[in-house]
């Protein structure tokens, strides 16, 4: 099957316009680059060689505890605390002085308002989540620091397997260009909106229902209103901390589950 070429995955040199599943590790036997041929002779997910530029790691067949303290802490945990910290710098930075009668801090009303704060904070978090765990997770399994998912089915619906890169027309870019790197950025920069379309309704209303609960009404008018400090540096720690707990060891899994695909889609073709 084709799979979409990952610029992170890529050695720096191969042979121009030739069709790579860029995730799988090269056999003894074969090149890197080689798939669905049937010429390597070597394993599809050999075990990690000094010498080897990709180390991957052949996919287990369950949750292994590296694995979930990888996903849930090394991840989870501490994209929480850098979500947290981040939002309530930065909400510190945009409202410490504000919550004045002159410039009001309120929920719905500009030019301080906290639910088009909120929205807002979902996509940037979204994408840069997204983008920051592509980068670091595929740098780990490149590396062997951390072992595949191989025991999750395939998908077979053709609009998961667009999502998750497994069925796309073959690319001819040079490798690690511009056009490839471009390519692959915009790839991960739509899917990472999919998911904060998908997921918005329930942030967003449940933060705005939670903001209606600690804000203040002001009798000569239907808005919330909020002090300076600290109801929207809370606020934004918060919800920064709960979006990185929530949503980035699902993407984290997103990365290892289709490293483990390619690799074993590999070993299929070649054995």
């Amino acid at each position: 099957m084709p799979w979409a070429t990952n610029p992170l995955f890529e050695p720096k040199q191969r042979a121009q316009n030739l069709a790579t599943d860029v995730e799988a590790a090269p056999g003894d036997g074969g090149h890197h680059g080689e798939t669905g041929t049937g010429s390597g002779s070597g394993s599809a997910s050999p075990e990690p060689k000094d010498n080897d530029q990709l180390k991957f790691r052949p996919p287990s067949d369950h949750f292994t505890p590296h694995q979930i303290f990888y996903i849930f802490v090394l991840d989870g945990i501490v994209s929480a605390i850098f979500a947290g910290g981040i939002n309530f710098a930065i909400a510190y930075a945009l409202y410490h002085d504000k919550g004045t009668r002159q410039s009001p801090i309120r929920l719905f009303q500009f030019p301080n308002t906290l639910a088009g704060d909120t929205a807002v904070t979902i996509f940037i978090q979204f994408l840069t989540t997204w983008i920051i765990e592509a980068i670091l997770v595929n740098y780990d399994l490149k590396k062997g620091g951390v072992q595949p998912i191989g025991f999750i089915p395939e998908p077979r619906w053709k609009y998961v397997r667009w999502f998750m890169f497994l069925d796309r027309h073959e690319q001819t870019d040079e490798v690690r260009s511009i056009n490839h790197w471009l390519r692959f950025l915009f790839s991960q920069i739509i899917r990472s909106l999919v998911l904060a379309v998908i997921f918005f309704p329930f942030i967003f209303g449940v933060s705005v229902g939670i903001l209606t609960i600690v804000g203040k009404h002001n009798n000569s008018d239907w808005d919330w209103y909020y002090s300076a400090t600290w109801a929207p540096e809370i606020f934004k720690l918060v919800q920064g901390a709960v979006l990185g707990l929530l949503f980035t060891p699902p993407m984290v899994m997103f990365w290892l589950a289709r490293c483990g695909w390619a690799l074993q889609s590999r070993e299929g073709t070649v054995e």
